[in-house]
């Protein structure tokens, strides 16, 4: 793979990310990464899967996806020869919870929003990361002011293993250059104005100039964006960094 005319800081970047991976697949087996299917996470999946790594992925099917972002996984399968694996929600919860507050009652309080979050992508999530040792995400530190103090690894503690990020230092200059440079697919939804893709009934384009997660969770403050996969009792989980 080659990279020209690129600053000394992606190369180096990319380095640490790929050594990241492959220490997470020799030391943390089983390991899994938790795939969006956002721009972050096809940096991840093509590096995990061009270099074979023993990192299994998956994502989280809620089943209020965009249709770009469900079609992003024949994309997956025929470049790479791979699936990703999908965990979906417990039917039977959505359902009561469907019946008891509405379909849309994620927009009537944080309190049902972070319930449907926590139905739709929390539990399956547990499910998901069950008997794992490590799972790995694409975020990085410049996506929001919740993140800004990212370390690359950290305890999670709620879960009892650790988790990666190996983007975290990554610009979003730094992705676009990694997926262009080796044609990697993306969402479509990235060039229509959504930096940042979840469910589609909670996920806008953004303005210019508006932070890159501004389209999510847009009716709620700033401080409040976050659906709980990567939180402990209301509080993000930042216990300790090693690089």
């Amino acid at each position: 793979m080659s990279f020209a005319n690129v600053p000394v800081d992606f190369v180096e970047h990319l380095e640490e990310t790929e050594a990241i991976l492959a220490r997470v697949a020799e030391e943390f087996s089983p390991a899994v990464f938790a795939s969006s299917l956002a721009a972050e996470d096809m940096v991840l999946t093509d590096i995990i899967f061009r270099n074979e790594l023993a990192i299994d992925i998956f994502t989280l099917e809620t089943g209020r996806l965009h249709a770009e972002t469900l079609a992003m996984l024949p994309r997956i399968s025929a470049r790479y020869g791979r699936d990703i694996t999908l965990f979906q929600p417990e039917q039977t919860t959505v359902d009561e919870y469907v019946n008891k507050f509405g379909r849309n009652a994620f927009y009537d309080s944080i309190d049902l929003r972070k319930e449907c979050c926590r139905i739709r992508k929390v539990e399956p999530l547990q499910r998901a990361l069950a008997g794992k040792k490590a799972w790995v995400t694409g975020q990085r530190r410049s996506q929001s002011s919740t993140r800004a103090e990212l370390a690359v690894q950290e305890d999670d503690v709620a879960n009892n293993m650790q988790k990666f990020n190996p983007l975290a230092a990554w610009s979003e200059d730094d992705v676009w250059r990694y997926l262009r440079a080796n044609q990697v697919p993306y969402n479509p939804l990235h060039d229509k104005g959504y930096p940042s893709i979840g469910c589609e009934p909670c996920t806008r384009a953004i303005q210019p100039g508006e932070d890159v997660r501004a389209g999510r969770w847009w009716w709620e403050n700033a401080d409040t964006k976050e659906c709980g996969l990567h939180m402990v009792d209301g509080k993000l989980i930042r216990i300790r960094a090693t690089t």
